[in-house]
Protein backbone atom coordinates (compact mmCIF):
# COMPACT_ATOMS: atom_id res chain seq x y z
CA UNK A 1 0.00 0.00 0.00
CA UNK A 2 1.23 3.58 -0.59
CA UNK A 3 0.66 5.74 1.92
CA UNK A 4 1.23 9.82 2.37
CA UNK A 5 -1.01 12.86 2.26
CA UNK A 6 -2.64 14.52 -0.32
CA UNK A 7 0.03 15.53 -3.64
CA UNK A 8 2.35 13.32 -2.09
CA UNK A 9 2.23 11.43 -5.34
CA UNK A 10 0.83 8.47 -4.62
CA UNK A 11 -1.54 7.93 -8.09
CA UNK A 12 1.91 8.82 -9.79
CA UNK A 13 3.94 5.92 -8.41
CA UNK A 14 0.98 3.50 -8.34
CA UNK A 15 0.60 4.46 -11.68
CA UNK A 16 4.36 3.21 -12.57
CA UNK A 17 4.06 0.57 -10.38
CA UNK A 18 1.18 -0.97 -11.73
CA UNK A 19 3.21 -0.77 -15.35
CA UNK A 20 6.53 -2.51 -13.58
CA UNK A 21 4.74 -5.32 -11.61
CA UNK A 22 1.41 -5.86 -13.60
CA UNK A 23 -0.75 -5.65 -10.78
CA UNK A 24 -3.86 -4.41 -10.14
CA UNK A 25 -4.34 -1.42 -8.01
CA UNK A 26 -7.12 1.25 -6.59
CA UNK A 27 -7.28 4.69 -5.32
CA UNK A 28 -10.49 5.30 -3.08
CA UNK A 29 -10.32 8.77 -4.76
CA UNK A 30 -10.80 7.25 -8.11
CA UNK A 31 -13.74 5.04 -6.59
CA UNK A 32 -15.17 7.55 -4.88
CA UNK A 33 -15.21 9.30 -8.41
CA UNK A 34 -16.49 6.60 -10.45
CA UNK A 35 -19.30 5.88 -7.78
CA UNK A 36 -20.45 9.86 -8.23
CA UNK A 37 -20.26 9.09 -12.03
CA UNK A 38 -22.35 6.78 -11.26
CA UNK A 39 -24.67 8.55 -9.15
CA UNK A 40 -24.51 5.80 -6.66
CA UNK A 41 -25.78 6.62 -3.32
CA UNK A 42 -22.32 5.82 -1.93
CA UNK A 43 -20.81 8.16 -4.59
CA UNK A 44 -23.26 10.95 -3.70
CA UNK A 45 -22.43 10.88 -0.24
CA UNK A 46 -19.19 10.72 -0.50
CA UNK A 47 -19.00 13.82 -2.45
CA UNK A 48 -20.64 16.06 0.41
CA UNK A 49 -17.49 15.08 2.15
CA UNK A 50 -15.22 15.79 -0.81
CA UNK A 51 -16.23 18.86 -1.67
CA UNK A 52 -15.21 20.22 1.86
CA UNK A 53 -11.89 19.32 1.97
CA UNK A 54 -12.93 16.96 4.84
CA UNK A 55 -12.13 13.11 5.03
CA UNK A 56 -14.91 10.73 3.63
CA UNK A 57 -16.24 8.43 6.87
CA UNK A 58 -14.87 5.18 7.28
CA UNK A 59 -17.65 2.95 7.00
CA UNK A 60 -18.33 4.52 3.58
CA UNK A 61 -14.71 4.67 1.75
CA UNK A 62 -14.45 1.11 3.20
CA UNK A 63 -17.73 -0.61 1.86
CA UNK A 64 -16.25 0.87 -1.57
CA UNK A 65 -12.82 -0.48 -1.06
CA UNK A 66 -13.42 -4.22 0.53
CA UNK A 67 -15.85 -4.72 -2.67
CA UNK A 68 -13.32 -3.83 -5.20
CA UNK A 69 -10.71 -5.81 -2.98
CA UNK A 70 -13.49 -8.85 -3.63
CA UNK A 71 -13.69 -8.56 -7.11
CA UNK A 72 -10.09 -7.72 -8.33
CA UNK A 73 -7.69 -8.24 -5.37
CA UNK A 74 -8.65 -12.00 -4.95
CA UNK A 75 -5.52 -13.51 -7.04
CA UNK A 76 -3.31 -12.43 -3.94
CA UNK A 77 -1.23 -8.92 -5.72
CA UNK A 78 -2.96 -5.74 -5.93
CA UNK A 79 -1.78 -2.37 -4.79
CA UNK A 80 -4.03 -0.04 -2.38
CA UNK A 81 -3.72 3.63 -2.91
CA UNK A 82 -3.59 6.18 -0.23
CA UNK A 83 -6.14 3.43 1.46
CA UNK A 84 -6.15 2.38 4.41
CA UNK A 85 -6.29 6.56 6.12
CA UNK A 86 -7.63 6.06 9.39
CA UNK A 87 -6.72 3.35 12.10
CA UNK A 88 -10.50 2.16 11.90
CA UNK A 89 -10.02 1.41 8.25
CA UNK A 90 -6.90 -0.40 9.27
CA UNK A 91 -8.05 -2.38 11.11
CA UNK A 92 -11.42 -3.20 8.65
CA UNK A 93 -9.02 -4.22 6.17
CA UNK A 94 -6.89 -6.77 8.51
CA UNK A 95 -10.07 -8.34 9.68
CA UNK A 96 -10.86 -8.66 5.84
CA UNK A 97 -7.97 -10.18 4.29
CA UNK A 98 -6.84 -13.28 4.76
CA UNK A 99 -4.31 -13.89 7.41
CA UNK A 100 -1.83 -15.92 4.91
CA UNK A 101 -2.14 -13.20 2.34
CA UNK A 102 -2.25 -9.55 4.18
CA UNK A 103 -0.18 -6.81 3.39
CA UNK A 104 3.33 -7.36 3.32
CA UNK A 105 4.44 -3.76 2.57
CA UNK A 106 3.25 -0.14 3.66
CA UNK A 107 5.70 2.86 1.62
CA UNK A 108 5.04 6.24 3.23
CA UNK A 109 5.79 9.09 1.00
CA UNK A 110 6.82 11.96 2.86
CA UNK A 111 6.57 15.51 1.29
CA UNK A 112 6.25 18.55 3.39
CA UNK A 113 3.65 21.19 3.52
CA UNK A 114 5.15 24.07 1.88
CA UNK A 115 5.32 21.25 -1.18
CA UNK A 116 2.24 20.05 -0.96
CA UNK A 117 0.23 23.05 -0.82
CA UNK A 118 1.85 24.36 -4.15
CA UNK A 119 1.61 20.93 -6.11
CA UNK A 120 -2.11 20.53 -5.32
CA UNK A 121 -3.34 24.30 -5.72
CA UNK A 122 -1.30 24.33 -9.12
CA UNK A 123 -2.67 20.90 -10.35
CA UNK A 124 -5.21 20.14 -13.02
CA UNK A 125 -7.03 16.17 -14.02
CA UNK A 126 -7.83 14.86 -16.73
CA UNK A 127 -11.55 14.58 -17.17
CA UNK A 128 -11.03 11.29 -19.15
CA UNK A 129 -8.01 9.49 -18.04
CA UNK A 130 -7.56 11.19 -14.47
CA UNK A 131 -3.73 11.95 -15.17
CA UNK A 132 -2.43 14.77 -12.85
CA UNK A 133 -0.69 17.75 -14.64
CA UNK A 134 1.28 19.55 -12.10
CA UNK A 135 4.94 21.02 -13.51
CA UNK A 136 3.83 21.02 -16.89
CA UNK A 137 0.51 23.08 -16.36
CA UNK A 138 2.52 26.79 -17.78
CA UNK A 139 3.00 24.89 -21.14
CA UNK A 140 -0.54 22.97 -21.23
CA UNK A 141 -2.57 26.00 -19.85
CA UNK A 142 -3.03 27.49 -23.61
CA UNK A 143 -4.26 24.32 -24.87
CA UNK A 144 -6.06 22.58 -21.26
CA UNK A 145 -5.78 19.43 -23.12
CA UNK A 146 -4.11 15.93 -21.13
CA UNK A 147 -0.69 15.11 -22.34
CA UNK A 148 -1.41 11.54 -22.54
CA UNK A 149 -4.69 11.49 -24.25
CA UNK A 150 -5.92 14.65 -25.42
CA UNK A 151 -8.65 14.95 -22.55
CA UNK A 152 -9.97 18.36 -21.10
CA UNK A 153 -8.73 18.89 -17.74
CA UNK A 154 -10.07 20.32 -15.11
CA UNK A 155 -9.31 21.80 -11.38
CA UNK A 156 -10.72 19.53 -8.73
CA UNK A 157 -12.78 21.43 -6.06
CA UNK A 158 -11.08 19.53 -3.04
CA UNK A 159 -7.81 21.49 -4.98
CA UNK A 160 -8.54 24.77 -4.20
CA UNK A 161 -6.14 26.64 -1.96
CA UNK A 162 -8.94 26.63 0.97
CA UNK A 163 -9.72 23.19 0.48
CA UNK A 164 -5.97 21.62 -0.20
CA UNK A 165 -5.12 23.20 3.90
CA UNK A 166 -8.42 21.59 5.43
CA UNK A 167 -7.25 18.28 3.66
CA UNK A 168 -3.71 18.65 4.87
CA UNK A 169 -4.92 19.53 8.65
CA UNK A 170 -7.32 16.59 8.15
CA UNK A 171 -4.75 14.08 7.36
CA UNK A 172 -2.53 15.04 9.87
CA UNK A 173 -5.29 14.45 12.59
CA UNK A 174 -6.34 11.10 11.48
CA UNK A 175 -4.29 9.50 9.06
CA UNK A 176 -0.97 10.34 10.69
CA UNK A 177 -1.17 7.28 13.60
CA UNK A 178 -0.97 4.95 10.41
CA UNK A 179 2.33 5.21 10.31
CA UNK A 180 2.82 4.30 13.87
CA UNK A 181 0.92 1.15 13.34
CA UNK A 182 2.59 -0.09 10.42
CA UNK A 183 5.84 0.49 11.39
CA UNK A 184 5.28 -1.08 14.66
CA UNK A 185 3.76 -4.20 12.50
CA UNK A 186 7.42 -4.16 10.74
CA UNK A 187 5.75 -3.48 6.84
CA UNK A 188 6.22 0.26 7.18
CA UNK A 189 9.43 1.82 4.35
CA UNK A 190 9.61 5.73 4.51
CA UNK A 191 10.20 7.54 0.72
CA UNK A 192 11.69 11.08 0.32
CA UNK A 193 8.66 12.00 -2.03
CA UNK A 194 10.29 15.12 -2.80
CA UNK A 195 12.55 13.04 -4.81
CA UNK A 196 11.99 13.21 -8.69
CA UNK A 197 9.35 10.54 -9.71
CA UNK A 198 12.26 8.12 -11.29
CA UNK A 199 13.84 7.92 -7.95
CA UNK A 200 11.06 7.17 -5.98
CA UNK A 201 9.70 4.49 -8.65
CA UNK A 202 12.96 3.08 -8.00
CA UNK A 203 13.52 2.90 -4.35
CA UNK A 204 9.84 1.22 -4.20
CA UNK A 205 10.73 -1.26 -6.34
CA UNK A 206 14.17 -1.90 -5.36
CA UNK A 207 12.32 -2.41 -1.88
CA UNK A 208 9.50 -4.58 -3.34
Amino acid sequence: MLLGPPGAGKGTQAGQIVKKLKIPSVSSGDLFRDHERRKTSLGLLAQTYMNKGILVPDDITTKMIIGWISQYGNKGNFLLDGFPRTLAQATSLDESLDKNNNIDRAFYIKVSEDVLVKRLSTRLICVSCQTPHTSARDKIKESNKCVMCNGILYQRKDDKPKAVCARIREYMNKTSPLIEYYANSSILKEVNGENPVPKVTQLIIDSL
